[in-house]
């Protein structure tokens, strides 16, 4: 259901509040010394919630195969990319797990929001700048190691038309080099919610999130890595194809 401008102006209104006082709190608990990680996946959690229920989202999570990150093995959660919906409802995909984004360069410049998704752990990469694109990925693997999971947009960017893009190479050659399991994610309704380049918001949408089956990483060679890209890329776009009607 489509809103008015009033309405779409209070959904951006308390959508930047809730994600202020969630970064501000980041930066504050850091400041005094006493954040640790598992208070920042709590609140994490909170402020998705809070998010999804502005816009009175119905989210169902489907995954068939069980599946949950084993703590130890550097993991990357790899999702399509057709809103900024996608983020709040992947960070429901595992709540018992730290899951941190991938975010762009762009983010750590806002202030407070930058700073505090830094003290959150959340690793930022530069996609206009591939050496220090490099340098950045090799932060987001240290993460990795320390026992966080990766959520990766492998288009690199969102979608224009809710289908889903090319993948850029980057994100494959961290998971081989880490060794990484690769757990794709496949969100169906994000781009009815709010499509990319808009602010056309639709309430009262379905979401479900589509959790494939792992692929091991360690399989495959920075000389096979476009066969681990075809790969996850015929998974995901199973995953977010809807079955055809009878």
């Amino acid at each position: 259901m489509k809103i008015s401008k009033l309405r779409t102006l209070w959904i951006i209104f308390l959508s930047g509040m809730y994600t202020l006082n969630t970064t501000g709190q980041s930066l504050l608990m850091q400041f005094l010394g006493t954040t640790n990680r598992a208070w920042v996946d709590k609140t994490i959690h909170v402020w998705a919630q809070r998010m999804l229920k502005l816009v009175r989202v119905d989210c169902k999570i489907i995954n068939p195969y069980k599946v949950e990150p084993h703590p130890g093995q550097p993991t990357i959660v790899m999702c399509n990319h057709s809103s900024i919906y996608d983020i709040p409802l992947s960070m429901l995909a595992f709540p018992n797990h730290s899951l941190r984004m991938l975010a762009k360069k762009e983010l750590s410049k806002i202030p407070i929001v930058g700073k505090g998704m830094t003290a959150a752990e959340f690793p930022f990469i530069d996609r206009k700048n591939k050496r220090q694109a490099i340098k950045d990925l090799e932060v987001a693997q240290q993460l990795m190691a320390s026992g966080i999971l990766m959520w990766i947009a492998p288009e690199g960017t969102r979608s224009k038309d809710g289908k889903l893009g090319p993948f850029k190479k980057g994100a494959f050659i961290t998971a081989i080099q880490s060794k990484a399991t690769i757990i794709p994610i496949g969100i169906r309704g994000a781009y009815d919610i709010l499509p990319a380049r808009t602010s056309q918001f639709n309430i009262d949408q379905n979401a479900e999130i589509h959790i494939g089956k792992p692929i091991d990483a360690s399989k495959f060679t920075l000389e096979t890595k476009d066969i681990l890209i075809q790969d996850v890329f015929d998974v995901m776009q199973q995953l977010i194809s809807k079955p055809p009607t009878a």
